[in-house]
């Protein structure tokens, strides 16, 4: 399908009910969806899209992006798609995006539930934000990435830490320092703030800082992950997601 910056993947698939669309991390693709997607479309339409730069999704020419940027290819994939209506499910990077377009389009979305979503990058002093992104720029990237991957990775299956970081080495370096240096500028408060709709952030240990948006917006209810599992949730518990995502969708009319 046509984005704002070149092709975009789509899965698409299932039918009936309120449909849901998935948004992936940073280096993550429609592939960490898998099983969410299969779930979902026992009964109704689930689709899951690889942003700009992932996946299977073309690499566009800027080597910026915004998250805004990145929230505009999901409405170029819902609106080429005829969906009028739609729940959000968006993890990390993903969780900003969906957040982005919720609060650009509130009568379009019936319910955003975040997984495990990015913290609020403002809050990274500014030398250590530069520094951070002349590293994402240089040929240390990706040993710099894999590093900081590493914690959040630790209680994971040893398929899911290969599955996580073969897709990683996959995407251009240039879509991981877009993506990543996007967290850094967005406003989170403001967008979730701005979305009246229902809304559940469900988050692990590693999101429980003052950076989290549980912790920088009253009006977001959120859940604590109940099994042990690493930042990439659906892959590590994808039974205990699953169950999660139907209490939702049972929630939102």
């Amino acid at each position: 399908m046509k984005g704002p910056a070149g092709e975009l993947y789509v899965d698409d698939g299932g039918v009936g009910g309120l449909p849901v669309v998935f948004i992936h991390s940073s280096a993550g693709s429609t592939k960490h969806w898998a099983s969410q997607l299969a779930h979902v479309r026992k009964t109704r339409r689930a689709i899951a899209l690889d942003l700009r730069g992932h996946g299977q999704s073309a690499v566009p020419e800027s080597a910026e992006s915004s998250v805004e940027d990145f929230a505009a290819d999901v409405a170029a994939v819902v609106d080429g798609l005829g969906l009028e209506r739609f729940v959000l499910v968006g993890h990390s990077l993903g969780g900003a995006v969906s957040a982005a377009y919720a609060a650009a389009h509130p009568s379009r979305v019936a319910g955003l539930l975040l997984l495990d979503p990015a913290s609020d990058g403002r809050q990274i002093p500014t030398e250590q934000a530069q520094g951070l992104m002349a590293v994402l720029a240089s040929e240390a990237w990706l040993q710099v990435v894999e590093e900081y991957w590493g914690p959040m990775l630790a209680p994971s299956k040893p398929e899911v830490r290969e599955q996580v970081l073969g897709g990683l080495r996959a995407t251009a370096q240039s879509a991981v320092r877009s993506g990543l240096g996007s967290l850094l500028t967005f406003d989170p408060v403001s967008a979730l703030r701005s979305y009246p709709g229902p809304k559940l952030s469900l988050v692990t240990e590693y999101n429980q800082g003052p950076d989290a948006y549980q912790n920088l917006v009253s009006a977001l209810p959120f859940q604590k992950v109940e099994p042990v599992t690493g930042h990439w949730v659906q892959l590590d518990a994808p039974e205990w997601v699953n169950g999660a995502l139907d209490r939702f969708l049972a929630a939102v009319r």
